[in-house]
């Protein structure tokens, strides 16, 4: 049985760009606590405020049995436990297990803590008797105990020997600086096994030779079954272990059981993954294992023909088991197979025939600079066209003019725009102006044309605004420009590409066709 330790409301928050409030980490707790992790490590109350003021709210928290986990240090030199603050600090936290980090490496003993060898092992073993006989369970946090065990083996081991002689009844062994090879881990987590039967060994790795996952992976096989990580890899550096990505492979590769996490849970993880990066505010990164967006997105037509008639041909797991879905891709690498697969995805099927055509105007397009993967809404128009749809209205064409004061540099530049938009036989021809440049002008006066004939645009909002630079035999200004724009309505969401060699021309098609999908989509496309 493996016991998950979850480290990201502490050594997660240690990452660049992580910033969690208390509000936060309490909102993560819970959702790691119904997801049946069984140790959270809330952060570090003797080190800041605001742990200590998690604790503090955490107090009156009902985990289920989740256990939170308060982290500190051993104490200072020439101080007891008891009137060390740190120390004190750990037990005013009030949880019932705390983890305790602590040298190992002989180098660092003598250049960061500047003590002797002897003194460390004193420090070691007096917190956690201490700790142990005020009712807390002790996790030794062994620091860079690879480095140490390969520079001093002899005292790498001592420490060790100094946590079991304080009552400490899980030692886990710290991949601090992330430079081990799984081959190390493998070998050393077997002479610490071998050396403490009795106790329960762990494992800690950071991520900086791209091996955290593979390290805990050898150290499991070497015997170690608690695992210490963050969800989705947050960490200082180049982050921790990972642990949307250990705790699937424990599960589906290696058939083994978490404490906590039955395999039936396993549903939950990319929920989970999606909540931290959102309490973090950080976009959620698209390739992660498992849980990404692309983790089971099939672009080549090749792989999507075969996905379509057996998924295991290129999935190694059903994605469903992740809680994550199947994504099928168009773009010029597509084959007839992806076309019928992503209109099968909105409900339209197509015959073979208009699927070649489309697929021939995919590529075209595509050459030309637009890009329909991450666009689907712009595909959608783009089939409903092909199979003789109409759509709601045709721009006739746009003017812009920006206004600039030089004269007066505390006058606000402002842009102006006209558009001449044919909705049935009526031809519009509305202006817009706004102090926040061009787009939002033209979008202005692209709704005052087409709302009195389409009153629910007025609740479709832009969402998201990306330009991207073609490159190619123009540099520059000249060159040609794609616009991807994400558009909200209610809980819907969608996505539109413009591109040409005008930037407002590109950023007015993938405008309107965020409005035309929206009033389009509400009228299905008829079948054959």
């Amino acid at each position: 049985m493996i016991e998950i330790l979850d480290t990201t409301l502490r050594d997660g928050t240690q990452g660049q760009a992580v910033n969690l409030s208390s509000d936060d980490k309490i909102a993560i707790a819970k959702r790691l606590a119904t997801f049946g992790v069984p140790l959270i490590e809330g952060g570090w109350p003797g080190s800041n405020p605001k742990d200590a003021e998690f604790f503090a709210r955490m107090k009156g928290v009902n985990l289920g049995a989740t256990q939170l986990c308060a982290f500190g240090s051993t104490r200072r030199k020439g101080v007891k436990p008891e009137d060390d603050p740190s120390v004190q600090a750990l037990l005013e936290a009030a949880t019932k297990v705390v983890t305790v980090v602590a040298k190992s490496w002989d180098f660092h003993v003598t250049h960061a803590l500047e003590v002797s060898l002897e003194e460390n092992l004193r420090m070691i073993e007096e917190t956690y008797r201490y700790l142990v006989a005020e009712g807390r369970r002790v996790i030794h946090d062994a620091e860079h105990f690879f480095d140490g065990y390969k520079a001093n083996r002899e005292y790498a081991l001592q420490s060790l020997e100094a946590a079991v002689r304080g009552g400490a009844d899980t030692l886990c062994l710290c991949d601090t600086n992330g430079g081990s090879l799984p081959e190390e881990i493998f070998e050393i987590c077997q002479v610490v096994g071998a050396k403490f039967p009795w106790h329960r060994l762990g494992i800690h790795p950071h991520n900086d030779s791209e091996l955290a996952v593979a390290n805990a992976l050898a150290a499991v096989r070497a015997g170690a079954t608690h695992v210490q990580g963050t969800i989705n890899g947050y960490g200082e550096r180049c982050g921790n272990l990972n642990l949307t990505s250990l705790i699937p492979n424990l599960i589906l590769k290696y058939g083994l059981e978490l404490q906590g996490i039955p395999r039936d849970k396993l549903h939950e993880l990319r929920d989970v993954s999606l909540l931290v990066d959102g309490r973090a505010n950080l976009a959620p990164n698209l390739r992660a294992p498992y849980v990404g967006e692309a983790a089971f997105a099939h672009k080549g037509g090749i792989h999507v023909s075969a996905v379509l008639k057996d998924p295991r041909t290129y999935e190694h797991v059903p994605p469903e088991a992740v809680g994550n879905s199947r994504r099928v891709l168009v773009s010029d690498l597509s084959g007839r197979s992806n076309l019928l697969a992503k209109l099968a995805e909105s409900g339209v099927d197509v015959p073979k025939e208009t699927a070649g055509t489309l697929l021939d105007e995919v590529k075209q397009l595509e050459h030309t600079g637009y890009s329909f993967e991450g666009a689907e809404a712009s595909f959608y128009l783009l089939a409903h066209k092909l199979r003789g749809g109409t759509l709601p209205f045709s721009v006739e064409g746009f003017t812009v003019f920006v206004h600039v004061n030089d004269h007066n540099p505390d006058t606000p530049t402002w842009a102006e725009a006209t558009v001449r938009v044919k909705v049935g036989e009526r031809l519009q021809h509305t202006a817009g102006e706004s102090q926040h440049g061009p787009v939002s002008a033209l979008d202005k006066a692209f709704r005052k044309a087409i709302e009195p004939f389409y009153p629910e645009i007025a609740e479709i909002e832009l969402s998201d605004y990306k330009v991207r630079i073609l490159s190619g035999q123009e540099a520059g200004t000249a060159s040609g420009v794609r616009v991807m724009i994400d558009m909200t309505h209610g809980g819907e969401r969608w996505s539109t590409v413009g591109a040409s060699k005008n930037n407002l021309e590109a950023s007015l098609k993938a405008l309107t066709d965020g409005y035309a999908y929206a009033l389009v989509k509400s009228q299905p496309i008829p079948q054959d």
